[in-house]
């Protein structure tokens, strides 16, 4: 996953956008947010076949139904399970590389998702996010069926706080890497959650054309 260029606007922090980028000039139109797209390679698993992709176009991150919940204090998340596609995962938090391109969990343990560390913590204010390899060249990995999800599904992070945060499936999307939208990691004054793995059509010279995003909001914690 990249960090591309990105020119702050005053108004984002105004919003409560939450933005770690590499700052620079684009001759288009201002970029809000933080774009993150899976880095080309790492396709196997053809035994199991294509992993899932969601059914519909893409998707504009509508609004999440359901009652509007106070976040939480930050804190570390420890653990993810979508209990829908069957994941039970631990989490470990990464970064960027010097390059801009961010961290991902270790290919070699494909059960393994990662938190992006420099973003929102699940629960807290902003828009957290978590991702994982769709899979490797053993096969399938932590986050093969992700396309699979619908709205309504639930994904559950456990914190170091012994908090458990409960998150609500809102919309599902598949973007192409190179254009992946502003909306995806906006902050909306509440505690959302974003899954990503690798999606869309594949290529044996450059992996996956696409991410598969997930987009979730907070609904309950214990």
């Amino acid at each position: 996953m990249r960090i591309p260029e990105y020119v702050p606007d005053p108004a984002d922090e105004r919003r409560g956008w939450t933005v770690h980028a590499v700052l620079g000039t684009t001759g288009a139109a201002l970029v809000l947010g933080v774009s993150l797209v899976l880095a080309p390679g790492g396709g196997g698993g053809a035994a199991a076949g294509p992993p899932p992709q969601p059914s519909g176009a893409a998707g504009r991150g509508a609004d999440a139904p359901g009652a509007v919940l106070e976040p939480l204090p930050p804190a570390v998340p420890t653990w993810v399970s979508v209990p829908a596609i069957g994941v039970d995962a631990p989490l470990t938090p990464v970064g960027l590389e010097p390059d801009g391109w961010i961290e991902s969990p270790p290919e070699d343990v494909p059960g393994l998702a990662g938190w992006y560390r420099d973003g929102a913590a699940p629960g807290a204010d902003g828009t957290a996010v978590v991702v994982g390899h769709v899979d490797n060249a053993a096969g399938p990995a932590v986050f093969y069926g992700l396309g699979a999800l619908n709205p309504g599904d639930r994904v559950e992070v456990v914190r170091e706080d012994g908090r458990a945060v409960g998150f609500t499936v809102y919309d599902i999307a598949v973007y192409d890497k190179a254009d992946l939208p502003a909306h995806v990691f906006r902050a909306t004054g509440q505690a959302e959650l974003r899954l990503l793995t690798c999606g869309g059509g594949f290529d044996e010279d450059s992996g996956y054309a696409g991410n598969v995003v997930v987009f979730a909001r907070m609904s309950d914690a214990t």
